[in-house]
């Protein structure tokens, strides 16, 4: 069984590249972010956590649901508030992580867990390899806006915040490009070659 890790700034195009790996039979997807959202959704430890670490900043709704929107705008314009979020999402999803992984039957050949955060919570620790997605600012602005239904404004913010393409290129293993014109074909191209390198253990020039 083999663990990758596909990581990437927001607009990177992370998701196209897991659905592409998801295909596959024998793989299973572990996506970060969904995950976390999903601790979110009832009475857990984490969304205990995140109440109590922001309750003067008033992120719970009326009906006691978490107001999401809320959060984002804080912690979108306020770096200790991120980062106060980062610890502890950290802090419940690293062991969620592990147990799912744990728990996959022998049919399951390839992990890939899909995580903007992969090298600052340390999840590559359970790769054998990982994956930069990266693309230009642009081409990263305009997915946020067309996905999230916000203005240029928004996603440059949510982007300023978040690391440079190089860092993502300079730890993981393999970086794939992933511009506007690449197709979904390409995109498997590479996916493809990544996948017989792993299997013989050595790079194809």
């Amino acid at each position: 069984m083999k663990v990758i890790g596909i990581t990437g700034s927001s607009g990177s195009g992370k998701t196209t590249i897991s659905e592409i790996l998801g295909k596959r039979q024998d793989t299973k997807v572990i996506n970060a972010d969904k995950m976390a959202k999903k601790l979110t959704n009832s009475e857990t430890e984490y969304f205990l956590e995140i109440k109590e670490a922001f309750q003067k900043d008033n992120i719970v709704l009326e009906n006691g649901n978490l107001n999401r929107a809320k959060l984002a705008d804080l912690i979108y314009h306020d770096k200790a508030s991120l980062e106060k979020l980062n610890q502890i999402t950290f802090k419940h999803l690293l062991p969620k992580i592990e147990q799912e992984i744990q728990n996959l039957d022998e049919t399951i050949k390839l992990i890939v867990i899909d995580a903007p955060l992969l090298f600052e919570a340390k999840l590559d620790k359970f790769c054998d390899k990982t994956i930069a997605i990266e693309t230009t600012q642009d081409v990263k602005i305009k997915r946020i806006c067309k996905r999230d239904n916000i203005s240029e404004q928004v996603a440059k913010a949510r982007l300023k915040i978040q690391k440079s393409n190089e860092f993502y290129t300079q730890n993981a293993d393999y970086v794939i490009e992933n511009d506007e014109n690449t197709s979904i074909e390409i995109l498997q191209q590479k996916v493809n070659k990544i996948l017989e390198e792993l299997a013989i253990g050595r790079k194809i020039c």
